[in-house]
């Protein structure tokens, strides 16, 4: 079967920012764990320049206060805003948080790990508005794919500025969590739209159609499974969520313990980082359930990725019993990141193509004749 060549360039337009995606994510963690969140105190410049200083005598002597003016006054605006909303609480957050009017240390390192995850948040905003584009000739063929494509764009665009408010914050926990949330939203909205382009191919391909003629039913025990799918994807994003929540906590601790003494930072972690341990297990059991209910009916796309979920949980598991129990090496920390948002991909695809196997199954049933 001939593949359009515009189906070719979506398909590749799309997965390569979805990789992007979890590379920025990555990169992401890398940032947070080597403490650079602040390495550049303006966005989306990095102190003033679009080519970071490389030596702190580049800066101006009072630069600490340059820069926190600005901050503080970008932050009044934004809290005025928020409050006209209605979020007041969010607005008060915004200034009761203790490091509103600290201004880190220059550190070269630090700016250059930061400008690089800037600059491959730039690239990326580049390829999602590309993946745009190239859906436009879906606006004819398939609209949700070519809606889908052009809100991750637009939500790209909300996502930078949310970013320079992580910024201006100063790693504000709610931002942080707003940002990680939205990042996942958008790799969720171009995962679906890449994978409904390519159930469009093989919807087109003869023999793939005609093999669900011969296996055309859905056994009655997975009645079920679609409820269990979601309640696992929900639940792995409260748990990413919560982890961004013990990442502040981690932040906190080895901020006041001046970075020293890392093997007793897990003992001072709070009730979130007991509860975020605790529902690794509630995961493991729904998607392991969920693997014993589908496979043995499930066709091979299907089995592929429930044993990409159940290799990316299982190494997951590993990594936060290395955090947990080995002194929270930094190097493992952006890993577990990673690692829980691919988690997230891949529920989010077994979800969707399991969807689809239903569905052709029922398109594929005979028809009962009508007298």
């Amino acid at each position: 079967m001939q593949i359009d060549s515009s189906v070719r360039r979506f398909r590749f337009w799309s997965v390569l920012t979805v990789i992007s995606i979890y590379l920025l994510i990555l990169v992401g963690g890398v940032v947070r764990a080597t403490g650079s969140g602040m390495g550049c105190p303006d966005w989306p410049r990095c102190f003033g320049q679009w080519i970071p200083p490389t030596d702190v005598s580049e800066l101006p002597a009072d630069y600490k206060q340059v820069y926190t003016m600005q901050r503080v006054a970008k932050n009044q605006k934004l809290a005025r805003t928020l409050a006209g909303l209605g979020f007041k609480q969010v607005a008060g957050e915004i200034f009761a948080h203790p490091t509103q009017y600290i201004e880190t240390d220059f550190n070269a390192t630090k700016t250059w790990i930061e400008y690089i995850n800037r600059l491959l948040g730039a690239l990326i905003g580049i390829f999602v508005f590309v993946t745009a584009v190239v859906a436009i000739p879906y606006w004819r063929r398939d609209k949700a794919v070519f809606w889908l494509a052009v809100g991750g764009w637009l939500l790209t665009g909300i996502q930078g500025w949310l970013g320079s408010l992580v910024v201006s914050t100063n790693l504000l926990p709610i931002m942080v969590t707003i940002h990680m949330g939205l990042a996942l939203l958008i790799v969720a909205m171009l995962l679906y739209a890449a994978n409904r382009a390519q159930a469009q191919v093989k919807q087109n391909d003869t023999s793939y159609v005609a093999s669900y003629t011969t296996d055309s039913t859905v056994p009655s025990h997975t009645n079920g499974v679609r409820g269990l799918l979601w309640l696992a994807l929900i639940v792995t994003f409260i748990q990413i969520v919560l982890g961004t929540q013990v990442r502040e906590q981690i932040d906190q601790v080895a901020s006041a313990a001046d970075y020293m003494n890392r093997g007793n930072w897990v003992s001072q972690l709070g009730s979130v980082f007991k509860v975020h341990r605790s529902m690794s297990v509630l995961i493991v059991l729904l998607n392991g359930y969920a693997a014993y209910m589908l496979w043995p009916t499930a066709r091979m796309e299907l089995r592929r990725l429930l044993s990409a979920t159940l290799g990316i949980l299982g190494l997951e598991i590993i990594a936060g019993i290395v955090l947990a129990y080995l002194d929270l090496p930094a190097v493992i920390q952006p890993v577990h990141l990673t690692l829980a948002t691919l988690l997230f991909g891949s529920q989010f695809l077994t979800l969707v193509t399991w969807q689809q196997v239903k569905t052709k199954a029922r398109q594929a049933q005979p028809q009962p004749a009508h007298a």
